[in-house]
């Protein structure tokens, strides 16, 4: 090693390019700044690399693609009397820095622990000014997670290997991540919408405007309509009813701002309001931590650490920002004192929320400076880290109850009358409001006994609905409420489930594949602790304490490995073996041997047992999981019968001699084409739309949106209806199709057109 020169040099490490340009402007020049480009050793990528023997001995390699800056920082090192770590202010941060400790040059007692919530002038000055040391209890909760995770993954994806299909894989915690998408999926697919009604009167008092009320009881009872028969006797007792001015509640109601940004508020409101994934958030959140070039001035971090679970608010930020405000809004927007939001229990309080480095530097004053991503993150940064300082909003709301004989019907007002933090920030909603909620409205001055005239009473149908599925944001926030996972994990958890094929996105929505399904039904039943929700939380739970010094982080892995290693045993015996084949009670159609049930490449199929002599497959799968239909038709080229698949456009016949015979025909849906008489086929768009067309495209052209029913107009006689409708609240509506006949009904109702 050469001998070190006594220059009074340090060396300090970062974990990216961008973060080296930020913090150099803010130190000294013997102050020499590096970058690591994230982890430099780990476990190796081939083998489990943990002695299970040994106390779960982690066994660290250099990773070979950071070899090279390896080399580079250990030869900065060797020109320097100190090393400070400035990596993120998180497990893996300090973890980086305990990895660098061990290979470079440099004695252990010069190594120092420089920690910054924020990359600006004054937050780097206070980190070197009074720099620690790395704390191996953070270092011990990263290394338990990273032994555990391997430990899963590296026992688990061989099972699956030999039981379902060569390349898959499994994790202790994206696992569980899938379970919870799989199981709404199938909330969904069982669910029974159950009807039933509302009924709205329209009103006018003396003053205007007209306003709605909807009907609440029936002799003081909650009022229960499940049937239009039950609506139409409602308006047969209304019939010649005076509606009367029962009761007029005045008061007010306050709306609190929404506290500043964690990790997963970030990514759930980036989601809903910007359309981000949380991958693409947490990629935008870290360029603008680690500094982007604002003009003369230079590389500038322009908000706090992105990864969090506390919104507590530096004093001094919070100082910043009444000033501001006062400034920009005035003062009766300011709360007498800051506010203080409350964290979770297991949130580090020593982190801060994400909120701008400097509030008082206005998003516009920097757009130019930022890519279109990067401004709209800010301002939406910006925005909610204001309006969480500033007053709640107030509104005058007013409720009128009217008497109309045995029914009372209920409308509810407001009126903002102080906007408070509504002035800068208003937080989304991830879902609409149920039909038959409230809708709040302008409603005039009445008196108590004043009678109303009825407008109009308007009933409605309604469908209960299934739960939604879950978009990436409501799957941080169920993530986060149950426990699994913590601030620098959701985004990757995301990203995992999705790379694997276990989870698909599409128009914002997730669902599982039906590998998905199948996994995890395997996983649920051989391994019911590493799938158990609130096991999963409870060994995040553990690494908090080893995090804090209440725990070992060998006797936590032991535990849980034990538990595994027996479920691990017990799956080898008796998992399901999709691969060498599952036994089903059908025979083959060809030879009369039994068939199995096997996993390939496209999914589930049914194989011959008496394969090669006997080849005779066929699949199990159309896309959505449900089995293949066999039809009556019999293939015009070699005999055999056709089944219904469904491709990437939709549904077809196919020979069930495939891949020997490839003919396939459009599958029609029993209706003819008005236009020349062939059979309607129903198609997909590439945007996954359903259409309907002629089985005789491209020689005709007709074309329709909405899926026909064979059931003729009883007012033109067209020979369909098409059903419309079926939206959040409706019903579906088959209507005539024809132009210039407005005829249309409810699906299960009388025409009313």
């Amino acid at each position: 090693m050469a001998k070190r020169a006594a220059t009074g040099k340090a060396l300090v490490v970062v974990e990216s390019p961008t973060k080296v340009k930020t913090i150099k402007k803010y130190l000294p020049p013997q102050y020499v700044v590096k970058a690591s480009l994230g982890h430099v050793r780990d476990l190796p990528p081939s083998k489990l690399g943990v002695d299970v023997e040994k106390n779960f001995k982690p066994q660290y390699v250099i990773l070979r693609s950071k070899s090279k800056v390896l080399q580079e920082l250990k030869k900065a090192a060797e020109k320097v009397e100190r090393v400070y770590v400035a990596t993120d202010p998180d497990r893996e941060g300090e973890a980086i820095g305990w990895h660098l400790a061990q290979e470079l040059p440099v004695k252990k007692d010069q190594v120092y622990r420089v920690l910054f919530n924020e990359i600006t002038e004054k937050a780097i000055k206070a980190a070197f000014a009074s720099p620690g040391r790395i704390d191996l209890k953070k270092v011990d909760a990263q290394q338990a997670r990273r032994v555990l995770d391997r430990l899963v993954g590296y026992k688990l994806s061989p099972l699956l290997w030999q039981k379902v299909q060569r390349g898959l894989s499994a994790g202790r915690v994206q696992s569980v991540a899938v379970r919870f998408v799989a199981e709404r999926e199938r909330e969904i697919k069982a669910f029974v919408p159950e009807e039933y009604w509302s009924l709205t009167a329209r009103l006018a008092a003396t003053a205007p405007p007209e306003f709605l009320a909807p009907l609440k009881e029936k002799d003081g009872e909650k009022v229960s309509l499940a049937s239009e028969s039950d609506v139409q006797a409602v308006i047969r007792d209304l019939a010649d009813a005076p509606f009367v001015v029962k009761a007029v509640t005045k008061g007010e109601r306050r709306r609190n701002p929404a506290p500043p940004f964690i990790t997963s508020t970030l990514q759930q409101e980036a989601g809903r309001k910007l359309r981000f994934s949380a991958a693409k958030t947490m990629m935008v959140a870290q360029q603008l931590y680690e500094g982007v070039e604002i003009g003369d001035e230079g590389p500038a971090g322009l908000i706090t650490y992105m990864r969090t679970d506390s919104p507590r608010v530096a004093a001094e930020a919070q100082a910043e920002a009444r000033e501001l405000i006062a400034a920009r809004f005035g003062q009766e927007h300011l709360p007498a004192e800051p506010p203080v939001y409350r964290a979770r229990k297991s949130a580090q309080e020593a982190h801060e929320c994400i909120r701008p480095a400097s509030p008082s530097r206005l998003p516009n004053a920097v757009a130019s400076a930022l890519t279109r991503d990067q401004l709209a993150l800010y301002r939406l940064v910006w925005e909610r880290f204001m309006a969480s300082q500033m007053r709640p909003a107030l509104y005058d709301t007013v409720s009128v109850d009217v008497a109309a004989g045995l029914y009372l019907f209920r409308a509810q007002g407001s009126t903002l009358r102080f906007p408070g933090f509504m002035a800068v920030y208003v937080e989304a909603q991830e879902e609409a409001a149920t039909p038959g909620e409230e809708v709040e409205e302008t409603i005039p001055e009445t008196t108590v006994g004043e009678r109303l005239a009825c407008r109009g009473l308007d009933p409605k149908q309604h469908f209960t609905q299934p739960p939604p599925r879950y978009s990436e944001a409501s799957l941080v926030k169920e993530l986060e409420e149950r426990g699994i996972g913590r601030p620098s994990t959701y985004a990757q958890i995301l990203t995992t489930i999705q790379q694997r094929g276990y989870v698909k996105r599409e128009k914002g929505v997730l669902f599982p594949s039906e590998l998905g399904l199948l996994v995890t039904d395997l996983l649920v039943a051989s391994f019911p602790e590493i799938m158990e929700v609130e096991f999963t939380a409870q060994m995040e739970e553990f690494l908090d304490e080893i995090e804090d010094g209440d725990r070992k982080w060998v006797e936590t892995v032991k535990e849980f490995y034990d538990r595994f290693a027996r479920s691990l045993k017990r799956a080898q015996k008796e998992m399901d073996d999709l691969k060498g084949g599952k036994p089903t009670d059908q025979t083959c159609p060809e030879c009369g041997s039994p068939l199995i049930e096997r996993w390939g490449r496209f999914g589930r199929f049914l194989a011959c047992t008496g394969y090669p002599e006997c080849k005779y497959s066929r699949n199990l799968e159309n896309g959505q999981g449900r089995e293949v239909v066999e039809t009556d038709e019999v293939c015009d080229q070699c005999g055999k019968k056709m089944v219904i698949k469904e491709g990437r456009y939709g549904k077809f016949l196919a020979c069930q001699g495939y891949p020997e015979c490839k003919n396939t025909k459009p599958l029609t849906i029993g209706i003819p084409c008005p236009a020349d008489g062939g059979g309607l086929v129903e198609r997909r768009s590439k945007r996954g739309k359903t259409y309907f067309t002629c089985a005789n495209y491209p020689n005709c052209k007709f074309l329709l949106w909405y899926r026909p029913v064979a059931e003729p107009c009883p007012k033109c006689g067209a020979p369909f209806l098409v059903q419309k409708g079926g939206g959040r609240g409706r019903g579906p509506v088959l209507a005539c199709g024809r132009e210039g006949c407005h005829y249309r009904k409810s699906a299960e109702g009388a025409g009313v057109g």
